[in-house]
């Protein structure tokens, strides 16, 4: 039997860094309130002129360097992203076309917002599955600064920019174990963009095109979904909490993440934690996450890792994978 085995990591974050203490200045907060709420003391944010892709191509670079490859190696590309650079293409295709990849080999994007990377890996390991790849590159980047009301304190100091990315290769050792996805549409008003090309498109030509969330309701559903989908996903492996590793969340909030940690029994040293420095930056933040753990050494070969995200939709799923 084959596996999608993850053969290299990469990540790239804007190089604007706004702090806590600055959006003091201009919204009606402060830095202990949103740090005892969310656990953010800062975010990164793309420069006026830095795309999505722009934040994709290094961190896709890096991926395919730490694999030992070059980018004509990879034969899909799946690029999870809300922000894309344009309304078509994709992101992957202009990132394709960017590493100077021209085997014919398909690229696209997937749509799942905070869930977009769980969301392509699983596509990609289905690719996998049916033979249809050997080497595949998956990125999770947004600006999503772009779609924030920075006089929103309820939205603004939650959200920031960045890209990761993961080389999956075809091998016979264990790699991506299982996937699991799932999405409840019914709830789409409490975490939405309300506005597109097909709706309220006059807020988009106005430059309105806001997140809005209600928080509160958010927080309840991404606290039980992540707390269920830990719990399907060990059942279906015939595991227990403690044959877990380590445990790579969406970087949502501190408050979801620790609430997810208590109910696997997980001490928050077995958790990959980033939101402090790079807030919530959406399909980025699993990928992110994961390769600063690698590349410090906390994450080894051989481990077992669980990664798990939640988004508008809502939308929510986890991988597991032996790394």
């Amino acid at each position: 039997m084959s596996f999608a085995r993850v053969t290299g990591t990469g990540s790239y974050l804007p190089e604007k860094v706004v702090t806590n203490a600055e959006l003091e200045k201009t919204i009606d907060t402060t830095d202990e309130w949103i740090y005892s709420r969310t656990g953010i003391r800062e975010r990164r944010v793309a420069g006026d002129d830095e795309t999505t892709c722009d934040l994709a191509e290094p961190a896709a670079r890096r991926a395919i360097q730490a694999a030992g490859l070059i980018p004509a190696d990879i034969d899909l590309i799946i690029v999870a992203t809300t922000t894309p650079d344009q309304v078509f293409p994709s992101v992957a295709c202009l990132l394709q076309d960017r590493l100077d990849i021209h085997n014919g080999g398909p690229a696209f994007d997937v749509q799942a917002v905070c869930a977009g990377f769980v969301y392509a890996m699983d596509i990609c390991n289905r690719f996998f599955l049916t033979g249809a790849c050997s080497r595949a590159l998956v990125v999770g980047a947004e600006t999503f600064s772009r779609i924030i009301d920075w006089t929103d304190r309820n939205t603004c100091v939650l959200f920031g920019d960045g890209a990761g990315a993961m080389v999956l290769e075809r091998s016979d050792e264990p790699g991506v174990i299982s996937t699991h996805l799932h999405a409840e549409g019914k709830y789409h008003e409490l975490l939405s963009v309300p506005v597109g090309v097909s709706t309220n498109y006059e807020q988009v030509l106005r430059g309105e095109a806001y997140t809005q969330m209600q928080g509160s309701e958010v927080f309840k559903w991404a606290v039980k979904a992540l707390g269920d989908i830990v719990d399907e996903t060990l059942a279906s492996n015939g595991m227990s909490k403690g044959d877990l590793d380590w445990l790579v969340p969406h970087q949502a909030n501190i408050r979801i993440i620790s609430a997810t940690a208590r109910r696997l029994g997980m001490s928050l040293d077995q958790v990959i934690v980033t939101v402090d420095r790079h807030g919530n930056t959406s399909a980025a933040s699993i990928p992110l996450a994961f390769d600063e753990a690698v590349r410090d050494g906390r994450i080894q070969r051989g481990q077992q890792v669980i990664m798990e995200g939640f988004g508008g939709g809502f939308a929510w799923g986890s991988v597991l994978l032996k790394y």
